[in-house]
């Protein structure tokens, strides 16, 4: 939105239409909490009565109170008294904010496919990144964990509060950022558009609602050396990382190491026990209410399995005889006309376990036909292929698009070279494999129904000329399959 001179709107249009319009409750409440947190004598009893008028937020605060990552053995609280007794004022304050941080955000139902989905990943990625911020600190006091946890839950508010508000210009800097990676680039378009920066417009609300110093601290010097800033800052690099379709395993790497070093332990037990802060994290956001983050979160397995598996070149390799009996079941399924559902998964695993790639997916085309999205994906990537490709195939030289139309295989040897990229839009390459990828058409009775797609990109190894003939042959009578399905 700009101003009556045509120029952008800046931080202070900004904190204050979110802090009155867009979140004017959250606002409320998080100054409420800040304000009976300097009056030790009557914050416990003033807590209750503060939330007890709201339903919701009084049910959010006590399953949070009792789930396991706060519970430790202790009998089940059932009033926000209570547990403020139990648990401590500073915990059940950051519970309350983070309670009712999560329902202003997703309470929005009215905001395009594209701003949502980069809400939802955002949050998630927050939230991860509060988690093991809290963890990486078990050594410390709990106020400090708890100071620690609230400000990387907040390092972005200013972006994920601007996403949740929806609207022309959401929509307009959404389409803007489409596969834009580089950060001052992206920072140049959220500048154009909003007359400031995502971190600008997060200090601004969090001066407004009186935040702390930690995340302010952490918002304007993130190179401070002092534990909890430097907690902050990495737990959110490894959280953005995990969070990525294809992470860059030498960052992950990097950052790995800065955490155990940190913790005075080794990468490999940090890994272990970030896999462990990731299954918390599961559980802690359904008791919050947000189970629709859980996909999105960022998938903490990759840290071991991934790099493992690179080091020790245990990736699947191609197996003839799993491809030839894989293809023996398929020439069955086309005289005894069998279910399609099977057909497809069938056809995924000799794929998977039969060539030997990372991922395999069916991708489905939308009934207006100007969409895919995934239907069955195998392998490594399985989660993030079926979170991120949902692909949009309206343009008419995109190339998911000809190979529907032409009714054609394609062997894409690398999305960023100069033959490939002109039929791919960025943000679609940014969610492919740097080292190509396997589409062909699915076919039932002449008519394409969506693509097989396959990929490397886990291990980032390439695709040779027996790899795709053994992908169209798969693909081939997989179609064959399909059409004798429907047939009487």
């Amino acid at each position: 939105m700009k101003s009556s001179n045509g120029e952008p709107k800046g931080v202070d249009y900004w904190t204050k239409r979110i802090s009155e319009q867009e979140m004017p409750a959250l606002c409320s409440t998080v100054k409420t909490l800040e304000k009976l947190a300097k009056d030790d004598v009557s914050s416990m009893t003033i807590l209750g009565r503060s939330v007890m008028h709201d339903n919701a937020l009084t049910s959010r605060i006590l399953r949070v109170a009792n789930s396991a990552t706060y519970n430790k053995g202790i009998n089940q609280v059932t009033t926000v008294s209570r547990a403020a007794v139990v648990l401590g004022f500073d915990t059940i304050r950051n519970i309350c904010i983070t309670a009712k941080l999560l329902s202003s955000l997703l309470e929005n139902k009215n905001l395009s496919p594209g701003v949502y989905q980069r809400l939802l990943k955002l949050m998630a990625r927050s939230f991860q990144a509060a988690m093991l911020a809290r963890m990486m600190l078990a050594g410390h006091d709990e106020e400090m964990r708890e100071e620690v946890f609230i400000a990387a839950l907040l390092y972005h508010l200013g972006e994920s509060a601007f996403w949740s508000m929806g609207g022309p210009l959401a929509n307009e800097l959404d389409k803007a950022l489409g596969g834009v990676e580089d950060p001052v680039a992206v920072l140049s378009e959220v500048r154009e558009h909003l007359g400031a920066s995502f971190s600008q417009l997060t200090q601004g609300i969090a001066r407004n609602w009186g935040l702390g110093e930690v995340l302010l601290k952490s918002l304007n010097n993130p190179d401070d050396r002092t534990p909890e800033i430097r907690t902050i800052f990495v737990a959110n690099k490894l959280a953005q990382e995990l969070g990525e379709t294809y992470p860059d395993f030498n960052e992950l790497e990097k950052r790995v190491k800065q955490a155990a070093d940190m913790m005075g332990i080794k990468p490999e037990e940090f890994k272990s026990r970030a896999i462990k802060c990731a299954e918390a994290t599961h559980k802690l956001a359904d008791a919050y209410g947000a189970k629709v983050l859980v996909d999105y979160l960022p998938n903490t397995e990759r840290l071991s399995a991934a790099e493992e598996a690179q080091q020790s070149g245990r990736w699947r390799e191609g197996d003839l005889a799993l491809q030839l009996k894989k293809l023996k079941e398929l020439t069955g399924f086309a005289i005894n006309r069998t279910d399609i559902n099977q057909v497809m998964q069938t056809t995924l695993e000799g794929m998977l376990q039969g060539i030997g790639v990372d991922s395999c997916a069916v991708l489905l085309l939308s009934p207006s036909r100007k969409m895919l999205q995934p239907r069955i994906v195998l392998g490594e990537n399985s989660d993030a292929i079926k979170r991120d490709f949902v692909i949009d195939i309206s343009e008419s030289e995109h190339l998911f698009k000809q190979a529907i139309e032409l009714k054609q295989a394609f062997w894409v040897d690398s999305p960023d070279s100069a033959r490939w990229r002109m039929y791919l839009d960025e943000a679609l390459r940014k969610r492919l494999s740097k080292t190509g990828f396997l589409i062909a058409p699915m076919e039932v009775d002449g008519k394409v129904i969506g693509l097989f797609f396959a990929d490397r990109g886990v291990s980032g190894r390439s695709f040779d000329e027996d790899a795709f003939g053994s992908f169209t042959h798969f693909t081939q009578l997989a179609n064959v399959c399909f059409s004798a399905s429907v047939r009487a």
